[in-house]
């Protein structure tokens, strides 16, 4: 994670707690990743995520900040993994507070 998305730092405790509010879901194999290419993968991550974990209700707020994070984990990347993906819109939207 530090060498591919060039983080320089990770809070572990976040990642960890993310993981565990990710539940049994984490051990579907098509539950693990994220497809960025599939619109209805990303209003999914929008209207779950963003909208009732994070509380970002501003509907163009939350899919410009999944935009920037599927840029961000690389389109050449086909293996983005839901954790990760979540973290980084976590610390994107400076949400940190939600899983404390």
């Amino acid at each position: 994670m530090k060498e591919k998305l060039d983080a320089k730092t990770i809070d572990k405790k976040l990642l960890h707690a993310i993981a565990k509010g990710l539940g049994p879901s984490l051990y579907k194999a098509d539950a693990q990743k994220v497809a960025c290419g599939e619109t209805s993968e990303l209003e999914t991550i929008m209207n779950g995520f963003c909208a009732k974990k994070l509380g970002i209700t501003d509907k163009d707020k939350a899919m410009k900040g999944i935009k920037e994070v599927c840029a961000e984990m690389g389109s050449s990347n086909r293996n983005k993994q839901r954790v990760v993906f979540y973290y980084l819109l976590v610390k994107k939207f400076k949400k940190s507070s939600v899983y404390a």
